[in-house]
């Protein structure tokens, strides 16, 4: 299966007082197009930050970032965040509160036709299983209703990879584990290729295709 993430032997860090300080070294996967990775680690291994070099939140230092056929990143190329296919979904859903369910699900597709953008956002809707949720405010949502709907966002605009950061954090035990498999399923039926992050090894092996395990800034496993 062709590889839609490629990652070769990542480095980043930031400029302190001293110099560089590097926050992930010599960091490499590869994943397959249509699969769930996760990479898992406690906080403060570095995980969060290749996911935002991912992204674009982050400058890459050496090695690079390839998504498909496309180079987003390396020492001295970087693509902007808005240019890569790349949807994130972060710990806080973020919803608009003065924007109803649709209208929050809608909003990443501003150039989008009108017809076009009413029915994208009817489909993920009913992918999320809230076809009739549309009408409602977020505050009107449960938190896992809300969860579904900040998917739904984050999917509407067909990234070619959706990464997840933390995203059952905020939730109770039982909503976060039931939620973890409605989401994986969701991701499976889409087709949708996604990286998440996590330290809760559980998540990681109910979401996950390949897991990838994290310490002090270097990747240890991935399988």
């Amino acid at each position: 299966m062709t590889a839609a993430l490629n990652i070769h032997d990542l480095r980043l860090g930031y400029q302190g007082p001293r110099g560089l300080h590097t926050v992930v070294e010599g960091f490499s996967l590869a994943l397959e197009a249509g699969r769930i990775g996760c990479l898992l680690g406690p906080s403060g291994c570095g995980k969060t930050t290749v996911l935002r070099a991912i992204a674009g939140f982050e400058p890459v230092r050496a090695g690079r970032i390839e998504l498909g056929e496309v180079l987003l990143s390396t020492a001295e190329r970087h693509l902007p965040p808005e240019k890569r296919r790349v949807g994130m979904m972060f710990q806080e859903y973020a919803l608009f509160p003065h924007l109803t369910a649709a209208q929050n699900v809608g909003f990443g597709m501003p150039r989008a036709a009108v017809a076009e953008r009413t029915a994208r956002v009817r489909e993920m809707l009913t992918l999320v299983g809230l076809a009739e949720a549309g009408a409602r405010f977020p505050h009107e949502l449960s938190g896992g209703q809300q969860q579904r709907i900040a998917l739904a966002r984050a999917l509407a605009p067909a990234p070619a990879l959706l990464l997840l950061d933390e995203p059952f954090s905020n939730l109770d035990g039982a909503t976060r584990e039931r939620l973890t498999a409605e989401v994986r399923d969701i991701l499976r039926q889409a087709g949708q290729t996604a990286v998440l992050v996590t330290h809760n090894e559980q998540e990681a092996r109910v979401m996950a295709d390949r897991i990838g395990t994290m310490h002090n800034g270097r990747l240890t496993r991935w399988m």
